[in-house]
């Protein structure tokens, strides 16, 4: 096993989908999994290998996907709709809406491919606008796995779940982030170290990246914390009040548009709570994307251990040229 900072490289979330799921259809013959042509992009070929009457094929038809979900969902199936993100949260859209939330039927849609991991295919197939179209929605949980345990237990919860889900996987293997004693709960984030001078609120695949910054400038005697946001909706209001009334500066980092996604989330949440912090979004801007493979884009972008750690420096100098006022403020508005 590759080792990195002390961290096992382990596989991808997809493949600990497929496994943690076909566990759960062993168990429950209602569980069952409708792909949209996407039986081996999503790793499915076990799956229907071992429980073929519990996977149904649609074919490259979005919308009818979700259609055929939702009426499996209302006649009590556990149901998991398996598509490309990128096409799930734009084609099906309308009927995510309709067919989904607002009838609320327990539909679990895992996009899979999320985010830039279709690389040099280009945006054609990227989902950079997921978070933000379903975080738009009434009725619906957004789930981002960071690890393999964290996709393992989002697998499972949502399996309980009786509202609709959207789980978002990636296609590279991941490092492993989290000890023995880490729980799991959707809504809640979870702390991957602690620190008081920079903290790291990141989603997804973009939380190793952010713990590397983090490790990087401790090196350089400054104290970061790094959260794995994995529910993006419901959010974790207090870990981000916790972050920036605890720390110097704050950085969110996401594998999406600056606009609309996690960035954007926290900063209303700030904005309502009255706390005042130095802060940068850190994703994909308002521009025409790059062409490259996925690690290529975070690179280009900053989402990388040595961007991440250059914006947090470049906030903390401008913290200090304002002589750390927005602490002052904070307690200032924290008391009022």
């Amino acid at each position: 096993m590759s080792v990195e900072a002390g961290r096992e490289l382990g596989r991808a979330n997809l493949e600990v989908f497929s496994e943690t799921l076909l566990s759960l259809a062993r168990r429950d013959r209602n569980v069952i999994a409708v792909t949209s042509d996407s039986r081996g992009s999503g790793k499915l070929a076990s799956f229907a290998a071992a429980v073929p009457d519990q996977l149904v094929e649609v074919g490259i038809a979005e919308q009818n996907l979700v259609g055929v979900v939702a009426g499996l969902a209302s006649a009590g199936k556990i149901v998991f709709a398996v598509s490309p993100a990128s096409f799930l949260t734009a084609r099906a859209l309308e009927q995510i809406k309709n067919d989904v939330c607002y009838s609320d039927r327990p539909v679990k849609l895992i996009g899979i491919s999320a985010g830039v991991s279709y690389g040099a295919l280009g945006s054609t197939h990227h989902s950079t606008h997921d978070l933000a179209a379903l975080r738009a929605l009434d009725n619906i949980a957004i789930i981002v796995p960071a690890d393999n345990f964290e996709a393992a237990e989002a697998i499972k919860t949502a399996a309980g779940m009786s509202h609709p889900v959207y789980i978002r996987f990636g296609k590279r293997p991941l490092y492993h982030l989290h000890g023995p004693a880490a729980r799991f709960e959707p809504g809640k984030a979870l702390l991957v170290r602690d620190g008081a001078d920079v903290a790291f609120i990141a989603t997804g695949e973009t939380v190793h990246p952010a713990l590397m910054a983090a490790e990087q400038l401790q090196n350089e005697g400054l104290s970061c914390r790094a959260v794995s946001m994995h529910t993006v909706k419901p959010l974790d209001v207090d870990a981000i009040v916790s972050a920036a009334t605890d720390c110097r500066v704050l950085v969110t980092v996401e594998e999406h548009s600056i606009f609309g996604g996690l960035g954007e989330a926290c900063a209303a949440v700030l904005m309502q709570a009255g706390i005042r912090v130095p802060f940068k979004i850190v994703g994909f801007p308002d521009e025409y994307m790059v062409t490259g493979s996925q690690l290529e884009i975070f690179d280009h972008y900053g989402i990388c251990a040595k961007g991440l750690a250059q914006t947090a420096r470049a906030l903390l100098a401008a913290d200090a040229r304002e002589g750390g006022t927005h602490r002052f403020r904070q307690r200032r508005a924290t008391q009022s």
